[in-house]
């Protein structure tokens, strides 16, 4: 039996599900303005996914690239869900 495809999905899972509450923690501490970390983060697991031969390393770097690249989209998304009374503002930061 291979469970290569099953630590993989768990690995995607919990990567995923950990980065919803990272977006909303960055958001609020930070503003969306910190999406260069993520970018930058990105990359360089994305690059580092490259030069790994293990399988499921590589899989696990790849999907933590993307995930740091997706939660871009998510910093602007948070801000604008905080805009709307879903989520706390920040009361330290001054808003528009």
């Amino acid at each position: 039996m291979n469970y290569t495809g099953v630590a993989v999905g768990l690995m995607a899972f919990l990567i995923i599900g950990i980065f919803h509450p990272i977006v909303i923690i960055a958001e609020y501490h930070f503003t969306e303005r910190i999406w260069p970390v993520f970018l930058a983060f990105g990359i360089l697991t994305l690059v580092a996914s490259l030069f790994v031969s293990n399988g499921i390393v590589t899989s696990g770097l790849g999907v933590l690239g993307c995930s740091f690249l997706w939660s871009i989209r998510e910093l602007k998304e948070q801000t604008k869900r905080v805009e709307k009374g879903w989520f706390p503002a920040n009361p330290k930061r001054k808003r528009k």
